[in-house]
């Protein structure tokens, strides 16, 4: 059974959660360890990190994050939650030192370790993921920076990773996978994904452990490569990101180019990205190739509309609602 963390690695629940999702696998028998295989997945919590690191005890000082952080653990303040964090790490082992330095973007961490995945598999990955988060949260490290990940993927046996990272390779998928996150509802680090189930949060052993057997009892409904992305592209799309789903379908519209149904979504994220004239583009072939589509017509002819483009839109849709009386 495939294990799924989706996680920040500057999350320092996440690195909790690397303990007790271990401590599950290995404490306690019982099916859930059993073929399991443990592979990391992206999650940002801080989107807009610098990607040039700079001091975290500055910016914890700030009063409009001290706020922000005060909602995230009621009845204390910042610097009574890093304590109590600090605390529950060295009850898993991880220390004697705690605490991150540094604020910065975790996209090159995350890259290092979907470059390490493909490289040597979950193993490899693991090892460097354990090296990222000591290096954050007990070596003081900037793991933003290009020696500290060269040296920690050297250590955990990935001598490439420096060279590859230099190269820029894994930047896009990256990109897909917190896409793909983002589109199942992922939301929040760290979240466990088994079998189509998810457990949200570094939850205590006992609870990984049953939550693990309960998704080792249950089959998945497998779906095809394509089948997938084409979901996830539509859900981006209905929560408010067509370029997202673009970047999904992308490999769909190479592929797939003669399926309408890949064609029309696609159109619709156009529209809704403002990409008129390709969304135009789209929708004539479509309408072109199945007059009695009302739904590309409509989408047409407020293309049209929004194009300027008045007499040319008013046929299609007033066909459109002939056809579909809701669409008038």
């Amino acid at each position: 059974m495939r294990i799924e963390i989706w996680a920040d690695v500057v999350c320092p629940w996440a690195y909790i959660g690397k303990r007790r999702v271990e401590r599950a696998l290995t404490e306690g028998g019982g099916p859930a360890g059993e073929g399991a295989e443990v592979v990391w997945r992206p999650y940002r919590i801080d989107p807009s990190a610098p990607a040039e690191a700079e001091p975290l005890d500055e910016l914890l000082r700030d009063p409009l994050l001290e706020t922000a952080l005060r909602a995230c653990a009621p009845g204390l303040t910042p610097d009574e939650n890093r304590v109590r964090v600090a605390g529950i790490a060295a009850e898993e082992g991880i220390g004697p030192t705690w605490g991150a330095v540094w604020r910065v973007s975790s996209h090159d961490a995350h890259r290092l370790l979907v470059l390490a995945l493909e490289a040597g598999g979950p193993g490899l990955q693991d090892a460097v993921a354990e090296g990222v988060l000591r290096a954050h949260f007990t070596e003081a490290a900037d793991i933003g920076s290009a020696e500290v990940l060269e040296r920690v993927s050297r250590q955990a046996g990935f001598p490439e990773g420096g060279r590859l990272l230099g190269e820029g390779a894994g930047d896009e998928r990256v990109r897909e996978l917190l896409l793909r996150g983002r589109a199942a509802g992922v939301r929040t680090s760290p979240t466990l994904v088994a079998n189509g189930r998810a457990l949200e949060g570094a939850q205590h052993p006992d609870t990984i452990r049953s939550f693990l057997a309960d998704a080792a009892a249950h089959t998945p409904h497998g779906l095809p490569e394509e089948v997938e992305r084409f979901r996830l592209a539509e859900s981006l799309l209905r929560a408010g990101d067509p370029l997202g789903a673009l970047l999904l379908l992308r490999p769909m519209l190479g592929e797939h180019a003669a399926d309408r149904n890949v064609r029309l979504l696609a159109a619709r994220a156009y529209y809704r990205s403002a990409q008129l004239g390709r969304a135009r583009r789209t929708l004539e072939s479509l309408v072109g190739e199945g007059p009695d589509d009302a739904y590309a017509r409509l989408l047409l002819g407020r293309t049209l509309q929004r194009q300027g483009e008045r007499e040319r839109a008013a046929p299609h849709l007033r066909l459109a609602g002939a056809m579909v009386p809701e669409y008038t």
